[in-house]
């Protein structure tokens, strides 16, 4: 029997099923409200590629859902499901970003320090060597990894301004 693989798309609707029973079975078992504001909070943050601020959330909920809530309850339900590990916080240079992490425990990003763009990136090389690190009396579950420096464009543009600079000094 041979079987098909799964198109992103349904593998992502995949992920928002299981995340939405992660959330039921939770408010369930502690006998908390299950407010239509917590499953349409879930719904955007999974439906959004990468990271993103609690403004960026709460336009997106506003704009694309027509399901405005307050920053308190964004802020609450969001840390809520970092209790459930279901988002991730993540805080670049100044800004506070969140991130769906359901699916993906192991977070490496590139931080450029000149104009703050944050970009995810994989390596099999760290996974490997951090799965291999023996931690004591302690359960690795996952993983965040900053990288700092300057990103390509921001490099070009530095040497630019510096050979702009040594030609003006040489007339």
């Amino acid at each position: 029997m041979r079987f098909l693989p799964l198109h992103p798309h349904q593998m992502k609707e995949d992920v928002k099923v299981t995340v939405k029973n992660i959330l039921t079975n939770y408010l369930e078992q502690n006998q908390l409200r299950k407010t239509p504001e917590r499953f349409a909070i879930l719904d955007a943050v999974y439906s959004i590629n990468g990271h993103f601020t609690l403004e960026e959330l709460g336009d997106r909920l506003n704009d694309k859902n027509r399901f405005p809530v307050s920053r308190a309850t964004l802020y609450n339900t969001l840390k809520l499901f970092m209790e459930l590990r279901l988002v991730i916080r993540h805080r670049f240079q100044g800004s506070t970003k969140y991130e769906a992490c359901y699916d993906n425990n192991s977070h490496s990003h590139q931080i450029c320090t000149v104009c703050g763009r944050v970009t995810e990136f994989k390596s099999q090389k760290i996974n490997e060597a951090l799965a291999s690190v023996h931690l004591k009396r302690f359960r690795k579950d996952g993983f965040s990894l900053y990288v700092y420096g300057i990103c390509s464009t921001c490099q070009a543009k530095l040497t630019k301004q510096a050979m702009k600079r040594k030609l003006e000094k040489s007339q």
